[in-house]
């Protein structure tokens, strides 16, 4: 079995060694043990913190195999982007142009920088190992962060939004990169990327502050406006079935999408409900899976998924999952479908 649970200091020599396996395009997990670890060290101040509000906090998770102890994936909340340190995006926008002498309308999309002092939450650093991704485990990944969204949504603004992954070739370049981006910033790709995680300032030093007309970008950069990685498509397909809509921004390096879904609306938010734990038996004889979620303390979060039988009291749970979250009779959980709604 396997559960997803908030980051600990003890986790650094593993994540170190899954971030290997990520490609270029996931800043938030960089193959850097410098910034993994104080990526760990924020997340474990803020989660033994708690917040009042939404103020920047991040939240780190880690999917780890019980039995083995071996972690096998990553996820994380930003509980608000923006602050004294801008995020950036472009916004595609359409001038209206019209010649009376020539007959001509014409209609051009041009992409605008947006600085986002007073940002939404944020969702990302979602990344499963390889040998992971067959067994159904990156939906219980993804989905676990919308739990923790539910349980506590005061630390968090009222709109989400994740940036995915943009198209890069079989060597990690960027087209909208080579196209635009590098033409200002004189690095490669990669190390933009990497630098944009620890220190912003130089995008806001050197990034073109007037519209680029999409029409004269070369044909790849244009193609790649708002696509994502083939290795990303999954994700998109998950968010979009969680309500999330392309909100018409794209990622300022490699021009992926950014998508955005009212908190209260996210699918996994609107039909998740506490539920008291009546019961524990050794086996449920019942197919559908259920998200589980343990609550309590912010930094006692832990989610797995298993099958529950409903009764007006209550919720049975078998030994294994409650074994696993570590819970008793008579303790609450937040439980929500993994797929659709309950019937």
């Amino acid at each position: 079995m396997h559960i997803v649970r908030p980051v600990r200091r003890d986790d650094l020599k593993q994540l170190f060694a899954l971030s290997s396996l990520a490609r270029a395009g996931l800043t938030t997990f960089p193959h850097n043990q410098r910034i993994l670890k104080k990526r760990i060290e924020d997340s474990v101040h803020d989660f033994q913190r708690g917040a009042v509000r939404p103020d920047g906090e991040t939240y780190f998770f880690v999917m780890e195999e019980i039995d083995s102890g071996k972690l096998v994936g990553t996820c994380a909340i930003i509980a608000k982007i923006g602050g004294y340190h801008p995020s950036y995006t472009y916004q595609i926008k359409t001038a209206h142009n019209r010649s009376r002498v020539l007959g001509v309308k014409k209609d051009i999309q041009y992409l605008e920088l947006k600085k986002e002092y007073n940002g939404p939450t944020e969702i990302g650093t979602l990344f499963l190992h390889p040998q992971a991704r067959t067994k159904g485990l990156g939906r219980m990944l993804s989905l676990s962060r919308f739990l923790f969204l539910a349980q506590h949504p005061k630390m968090f603004e009222n709109f989400v939004i994740a940036e995915l992954r943009g198209i890069l070739d079989k060597n990690d370049h960027s087209p909208f990169w080579n196209a635009v981006c590098k033409h200002f910033f004189e690095v490669e790709f990669r190390k933009a990327d990497l630098m944009s995680m620890e220190d912003k300032t130089f995008i806001a030093e050197l990034i073109p502050q007037h519209p680029i007309y999409i029409p004269i970008l070369p044909q790849a950069a244009q193609q790649a406006i708002g696509q994502v990685h083939k290795n990303t498509e999954p994700a998109r397909r998950l968010l979009e079935q969680e309500n999330f809509r392309f909100i018409d921004e794209i990622d300022i390096f490699e021009a992926g999408p950014v998508v955005g879904c009212r908190l209260r609306n996210i699918r996994t938010v609107r039909d998740s409900r506490m539920a008291v734990v009546r019961d524990i038996v050794p086996a449920v004889m019942r197919k559908r899976e259920y998200l589980i979620a343990r609550v309590g303390q912010i930094h006692e979060f832990r989610v797995t998924c298993g099958t529950v039988i409903h009764t007006q009291a209550g919720i049975t749970l078998t030994r294994d999952t409650a074994r696993v979250l570590n819970v008793q009779k008579g303790d609450r959980v937040r439980i929500a479908p993994l797929y659709g709604k309950r019937t």
